[in-house]
């Protein structure tokens, strides 16, 4: 009876875990992003995506909000009173700002409509290890809590490391890609750390005005070495 009462929860989390999954492959497809694949987790899914960086805000928040809003719609609608507890247990857990949860992505996109690329990854991460220490702090340990814990401070401490790769793969799209940004911001000295999604930048020092692109040739030379 044991280890049926323990597969049924399984196969119900393991359903919510790919009905939400879905929702982002569904925006996706929409959007015409390149789904690379599908990694479902014994605690969750990632789905791999091969786009820019550079790849509009507004498509990136679309996909991300599409998982939650359709296990939600399954959650009120479709699934039995018994699956609901777990789905919603499942949703709060995914919306906290922990990367690489749909809450830690929110909260990236939030942080880049206010401040530069870098900054956004960085204050992302920084939030992400702050709100896992405090689950450490508050929860009652068990297998379930050590093995998600564990995992999630695995990738925290990862994305940490390549940030640096992370941000110079953003600058090398603006330098080798031709975008076509709306928006304006101004830079004041050569700082490409101030850099920010969906605009183009002129940098300005007491003499003269840059172009991003200018700015960029300095950093990259010809052989396309960091």
């Amino acid at each position: 009876m044991g280890i049926t009462g323990h597969f049924k929860m399984f196969v119900m989390i393991l359903t919510i875990i790919f009905i939400h999954e879905c929702g982002h492959i569904l925006m996706a497809y929409i959007l015409r992003w390149k789904i690379v694949k599908v990694n479902i987790l014994p605690l969750g899914a990632v789905t791999i995506f091969d786009v820019d960086i550079n790849k509009p805000i507004w498509e990136e928040f679309l996909i991300a909000l599409m998982g939650p809003l359709v296990q939600i719609a399954f959650t009120c609608f479709v699934f039995p009173p018994e699956m609901r507890i777990y789905s919603m247990m499942i949703l709060g857990f995914n919306l906290l700002p922990i990367f690489p949860l749909d809450g830690s992505k929110f909260l990236n996109l939030f942080l880049n409509k206010i401040t530069s690329f870098r900054n956004s990854l960085i204050f992302t991460l920084d939030i992400s290890f702050l709100f896992l220490v405090l689950i450490i702090f508050k929860s009652n340990f068990n297998l379930i809590l050590i093995l998600v814990i564990s995992f999630i401070l695995g990738k925290i401490i990862t994305e940490y490391r390549g940030r640096n790769e992370i941000f110079n793969r953003f600058l090398l799209e603006r330098f080798t890609k031709r975008y076509r940004f709306s928006r304006l911001k101004i830079i004041r000295g050569m700082d490409t750390k101030k850099m920010k999604r969906d605009f183009r930048h002129i940098f300005k020092d007491k003499k003269r005005c840059f172009s991003e692109r200018e700015i960029l040739l300095k950093r990259f030379d010809f052989k396309g070495k960091l």
